[in-house]
């Protein structure tokens, strides 16, 4: 498969599961989860939870990448 291939397939893949639907979703949160977390919570001056599991930790990142303005949607409102 070429990458143009793939790539016009892209959006119709699971890369972008719903991390409910995760297998390994309640797992605790990876360290590049934590240390970036960390970082958004500090730019978004709201508390660092290191208890949240995959799952949660990535729907969390999303919330503070929305309110920080980065991420790969930013400034796309």
């Amino acid at each position: 498969m070429t990458d143009k291939q793939i790539q016009a397939t892209a959006e119709q893949s699971n890369m972008e599961k719903d991390p409910q639907d995760w297998v390994t979703g309640d797992e605790p949160m990876t360290g590049a989860q934590r240390s970036y977390l960390k970082t958004l919570s500090e730019e978004a001056k709201e508390a660092f939870d290191d208890t949240l599991t995959k799952a949660d930790a990535s729907k969390r990142i999303d919330e503070l990448q929305e309110k920080t303005g980065r991420g790969a949607h930013a400034g796309q409102h």
